[in-house]
């Protein structure tokens, strides 16, 4: 009896350090439907995925003779794909993530990391390899890296705008970006340019709050930003409207172009919406489509 005690102590103990965020994130990863095998798929390797009928083409040697003694129809026994994909993720944790216009909305960080980590979960339920961008968290299958993840991506950066990393690019890799992508912009070029160079392809995924699409400020207000380094204040907020809006736009389709010249492909996704429907289009646009 104290033996189990101790144990469920211990258990529950463990549990209580895990950042919130990973219960979330499994939560939010269990409500996406990806069939019986995920991204698995049948190739060269040692365990058993699947029977099938044999086609014309194959080997007699691929004939499961086991298999096809129980009725008139032969089988070929398949074996499943073990070269397991890299898969890089970069979740931008600056100041400037920490904006929510209201009460009621995530935070960008937050939802960042929610849609970041839930990613990564599904890549490892499915035998990819995930890890960090840079030199922190190479990639790496199972449980404990989720864990090692949730972990990471649960910290702050001071600075109002995070760059890209763009260390250790692990050729012909993937790669997962969000962010909200306001910050200096020669960051992502670079960043994107390097892991064009070495061959990876991804996803870029920006993350606004409605307020920065709509701008509903009027009056007099004060801007400042989340890590207190920028401040401006005006008596016309709505005189900024239309200009902001502008800025706004060209961000956006320059961030476009640059995805368009590297092979990345670009998503943007505001924290008032379905962060299911931003999952499942994460997910399927990392398999090269965006459903």
């Amino acid at each position: 009896m104290n033996a189990a005690l101790t144990l469920r102590e211990r258990s529950e103990a463990e549990a209580a350090r895990l950042p919130p965020l990973l219960a979330r994130a499994e939560h939010l990863a269990g409500t996406v439907l990806l069939g019986d095998h995920g991204r698995r798929r049948s190739g060269l390797g040692d365990d058993f995925w699947q029977y099938r009928p044999a086609q014309i083409g194959d080997s007699r040697r691929m004939i499961d003779h086991r298999r096809s003694a129980r009725g008139d129809q032969q089988f070929v026994r398949e074996r499943e794909w073990q070269i397991a994909q890299s898969v890089m993720l970069w979740v931008d944790q600056g100041a400037s993530m920490r904006f929510a216009s209201d009460k009621s909305l995530s935070t960008k960080a937050d939802r960042a990391r929610l849609l970041g980590l839930a990613t990564a979960i599904l890549l490892v339920r499915g035998g990819e390899r995930v890890g960090l961008t840079g030199t922190t968290l190479p990639p790496r299958r199972g449980n404990a890296q989720i864990i090692r993840l949730a972990e990471a991506l649960s910290e702050d950066a001071e600075t109002d705008y995070a760059p890209p990393e763009h260390r250790a690019m692990i050729p012909h890799a993937r790669a997962v970006f969000i962010s909200d992508f306001l910050g200096p912009l020669d960051e992502v070029e670079l960043a994107l340019t390097k892991a064009a160079d070495r061959g990876v392809r991804g996803v870029l995924l920006q993350v606004l709050d409605p307020g920065e699409e709509s701008f509903p400020y009027r009056g007099r207000t004060i801007f400042e930003s989340v890590g207190g380094s920028v401040r401006h204040e005006t008596l016309k907020a709505g005189d900024l409207r239309d200009r902001y809006l502008d800025r706004l736009a060209r961000r956006k389709d320059a961030l476009n172009q640059l995805c368009r010249a590297t092979g990345w492909q670009q998503g943007l996704h505001h924290t008032g919406d379905s962060a299911q429907a931003a999952l499942l289009w994460l997910y399927r646009a990392l398999d090269g489509g965006t459903g």
